[in-house]
């Protein structure tokens, strides 16, 4: 497989990565597996290493694949930014990663408290009441405050928030009563978007369905991010300024359709002048993660 390059303007401050695509597994999927650096504003370098004979076992190896060199090319108007992605195509089983430290989840969150309240009332054998499920339409559709920290309220905070997440399967995010604040990845996103549309989840498929049907109605100006990279999105997205630093996190997640394929696409970033700055380094992030994993997959 050749290697997926497209030349783009250079992007300064982006850190430095490894990726190595390895074939997938029984099923036919790809793991593209990124190292993070210790310095976050790193000169880019495109590093090549073998895999050891451990790691893949069974398996044959690939052309490498540097989706560091990918989002170093990425245009954006982002200055020094911090950036994490992860994506899935969820028909060949391809990821990329890129980054895997915490951020804040600002209001991505808000799939989260949702999915565990559903996931909450499953075990209680109810449907949400009324007035969950206004909050909940909310939360999602406008992505109102007030209503996150309400159903957060009905769930029974942070402590009750971090043991559904364990049973969705997200092990590296730790809720905070300050809902934003909430420390995530972009591969526990990722495991989240796959409990809210795949089959395997803990989530009944009517409670999947709401969710999913909530992140296609949010409202018009809150549809950029992840919806960059294909058609069809369905999403969720979180933005905020930090008090202390006056800087912006901005993060994306959803599911989209790109050369045919579905996949789930998690971008955080942080440090960020201005929103719309964010918004930029996010979209253009998104894009050049979808066509890696288009080109793992044979896609794109």
């Amino acid at each position: 497989m050749p290697r997926h390059r497209t030349r783009r303007p250079a992007l300064s401050g982006l850190v430095t990565a490894a990726v190595l695509l390895l074939a997938g597994s029984a099923a036919g999927g790809a793991y593209l597996v990124a190292r993070s650096p210790d310095d976050a504003h790193a000169a880019v370098t495109a590093v090549s290493s073998a895999s050891s004979p451990s790691a893949t076992a069974g398996r044959s190896e690939e052309p490498e694949v540097d989706l560091d060199a990918e989002l170093a090319e990425a245009p954006s108007s982002a200055d020094g930014a911090d950036v994490s992605v992860a994506v899935l195509d969820t028909e060949s089983g391809a990821r990329a990663a890129y980054g895997d430290g915490a951020y804040d989840a600002a209001s991505i969150v808000k799939v989260d408290i949702l999915a565990a309240l559903l996931l909450q009332a499953q075990d209680e054998d109810r449907e949400l009441n009324g007035a969950e499920q206004a909050y909940a339409e909310a939360m999602i559709r406008r992505s109102d405050n007030t209503s996150a920290t309400e159903l957060l309220k009905v769930l029974g905070g942070e402590e009750a928030l971090d043991a559904a997440n364990g049973r969705l399967g997200l092990t590296g995010t730790r809720a905070a009563h300050a809902w934003g604040l909430t420390q995530t990845t972009a591969a526990d996103q990722v495991r989240l978007l796959e409990a809210v549309s795949g089959t395997d989840s803990e989530l009944s498929a009517a409670s999947r369905a709401y969710i999913t049907e909530l992140m296609g109605q949010v409202e018009a100006d809150q549809r950029w991010g992840v919806s960059a990279a294909g058609t069809d999105a369905v999403l969720k997205n979180g933005w905020m300024p930090r008090t202390t630093t006056g800087l912006w996190d901005v993060n994306s997640i959803g599911r989209v359709t790109s050369g045919g394929h579905t996949l789930l696409v998690a971008v955080l970033s942080r440090g960020h002048a201005t929103k719309e700055a964010g918004i930029d380094l996010v979209e253009s992030v998104a894009r050049t993660a979808v066509g890696v994993a288009g080109a793992a997959s044979g896609s794109g």
